[in-house]
């Protein structure tokens, strides 16, 4: 598998899970103290998502990391 595909895998388990916990970009986006219009480069895979960013959105999910990447 190569990055792009990493990336898109990583990207789509995070709207899942987001989903799955029903809450809104701007509410998953709040807890992580971030912006929405980020939040949303990062489920739609427009944006280099950062170890400490993916941390914060598994935190705020409350997921542990191996939930989200494979």
């Amino acid at each position: 598998m190569d990055y792009q595909e990493e990336i898109c895998y990583i990207s789509r388990r995070i709207k899942e899970l987001r989903k799955a916990n029903r809450l809104t970009v701007q509410e998953l986006a709040y807890r992580c103290d971030m912006e929405r219009s980020n939040l949303s480069r990062i489920e739609s895979g427009r944006t280099n998502l950062t170890l400490k960013s993916l941390c914060t959105i598994c935190n705020a999910l409350g997921v542990e990391l191996r939930d989200v990447v494979r």
